[in-house]
């Protein structure tokens, strides 16, 4: 019986949790106590989160399933309330069951994962191109387009303000229209790098000699984080990706203010980043 309370107190407890997960989830960045993924701010990433769902849902009836019949057995069958053992060998309708279901189950699965994949490669018209060169241990973005090039480095955090997350906050953010397609282009200059923002559901390897793409289209404005997610050296964590979500207006005016060279200052930051 205590046994018997304590699994009810745990599934009570992952339940609590799995309701507060949508407000403990992080608005473009991660939150404490999360569990689930950081909000959806692009449609990939919103059908990544609805297939994590329903994947979930087939996971956790086909393993309760099974644990019924385990339960079942060890009751129903134990040496005590069924001593003379069944000597069944073949029941054709459960052979036939156990193969047609799992198949079923496998082209459940595949119709929304295929649909995923052609919707995160099915790349659309760019409304702008960024190229992200990624090097030991910082971001280089250009804007070939517009003729802007600059790069982005974590900010110490003797430099932060209270509201700038630690370890995310850069001195120069990612800035990107709302509601258009971003193809990103990306590569490295040294070792394999990833650039990866989770509320946009984009993650992709930079390798050198190597220029790979992805896109997003951010349907709000606002901030969001993501960081290099691929093991590049001993600054490794210290490559953070911050993308700056505005309108049309802003992102017209932010243009009008960038140069195309950088300054003095920011060739002593990269140098310093470098190290």
């Amino acid at each position: 019986m205590a046994i018997f309370n304590r699994m009810l107190m745990l599934m009570n407890g992952a339940a609590i949790l799995a309701g507060a997960g949508p407000a403990l989830a992080g608005e473009g960045q991660p939150s404490p106590w999360q569990m689930t993924f950081q909000n959806a701010a692009t449609p990939v990433m919103e059908q990544i989160t609805s297939f994590h769902t329903f994947v979930t849902i087939i996971i956790t009836l086909i393993a309760l399933f099974v644990m019924g019949l385990l339960i079942y057995v060890m009751v129903r069958f134990n040496e005590q309330r069924h001593p003379q053992s069944s000597r069944t060998t073949h029941n054709t309708t459960i052979e036939i069951a156990w193969t047609v279901i799992p198949v079923l189950i496998l082209v459940a699965i595949a119709i929304p994962s295929f649909r995923l994949l052609f919707a995160q490669y099915d790349f659309p018209k760019a409304d702008l191109t960024v190229t992200a060169t990624a090097s030991q241990w910082y971001w280089t973005y250009e804007y070939p387009d517009q003729g802007i090039t600059f790069a982005s480095i974590i900010v110490p955090d003797a430099d932060l303000k209270p509201d700038q997350p630690r370890l995310l906050t850069v001195d120069h953010e990612l800035v990107v229209p709302v509601n258009k397609n971003v193809i990103v282009q990306v590569k490295a200059t040294d070792v394999i790098h990833d650039f990866a923002v989770p509320s946009f559901g984009i993650k992709l390897d930079a390798v050198p000699g190597r220029l790979q793409r992805t896109w997003f289209r951010a349907e709000r404005t606002g901030m969001f984080y993501g960081q290099c997610s691929e093991l590049c050296g001993r600054n490794h964590a210290f490559m953070p990706i911050a993308v700056h979500v505005v309108s049309d207006e802003e992102f017209a005016d932010w243009l009008n203010k960038q140069k195309s060279s950088a300054s003095g200052d920011e060739a002593g930051k990269v140098a310093t980043a470098e190290k």
